[in-house]
């Protein structure tokens, strides 16, 4: 009798309770609702819409383009779909900080989108230029006018990207400019932007 009384008190218990809930690292969140640009800030004149579930990021100029999110990251993993529409050059900044009323970047790498001259999967920026190019046998991963999966990770000064279930770079960047900002959709200046995004979620690694 004694038995079967505790048993059912450890029940109660753990009813009252309920599910353990993960830590804040363990949860993935997303990052875009499937309706609109709540939690995301445009910058620069370019053409940012919600159309089918999706982010269409559209050039309407020359120049540059960003969609970048409120909150800013420093330790994360990231995973989105992306599709190149047209022949624009794109990528996914972190650490990203922009000129004040701009959209000139003063701060932040990112991880490349090219499905012309290549390189997706690479780190480009904080004013060095290319950082790591990937290696010549994964310029085809990409899959061409068509979705590809992304799922980046930046630790300290570790990047790490991986496309379509591939590991493109895993880099321990020797000389680190910037640690934390914003993370940023682009489109390339000269006209051509034509990307769309969708499936967006973070797992933010800084929380503890």
């Amino acid at each position: 009798m004694r038995l079967i009384i505790g048993l059912v008190m450890m029940t109660a218990v753990a009813a009252a309770q309920g599910p353990h809930a993960k830590l804040p690292n363990e949860q993935w969140v997303k990052l875009f609702n499937n309706r609109d640009l709540s939690g995301w800030i445009e910058v620069g004149h370019e053409k940012w819409t919600v159309e089918d579930g999706t982010i269409h990021g559209k050039a309407v100029t020359k120049d540059y383009g960003y969609l970048k999110t409120e909150k800013n990251y420093k330790d994360f993993e990231l995973t989105l779909r992306f599709k190149c529409e047209g022949d624009g050059n794109s990528g996914v900044f972190f650490h990203t900080e922009f000129t004040p009323g701009t959209a000139d970047v003063s701060q932040g790498l990112q991880f490349e989108i090219d499905q012309v001259v290549g390189h997706t999967g690479g780190i480009y920026g904080d004013g060095r230029q290319w950082i790591v190019w990937p290696a010549p046998e994964f310029e085809g991963v990409i899959h061409r006018n068509d979705w590809n999966d992304y799922l980046v990770k930046v630790v300290g000064n570790r990047y790490i990207a991986r496309l379509n279930g591939v590991v493109i770079v895993d880099f321990t960047d020797p000389t680190p400019k910037s640690w934390d900002g914003s993370i940023a959709l682009q489109l390339h200046s000269g006209g051509g932007g034509d990307m769309r995004f969708k499936d967006i979620y973070i797992r933010d690694l800084s929380v503890r």
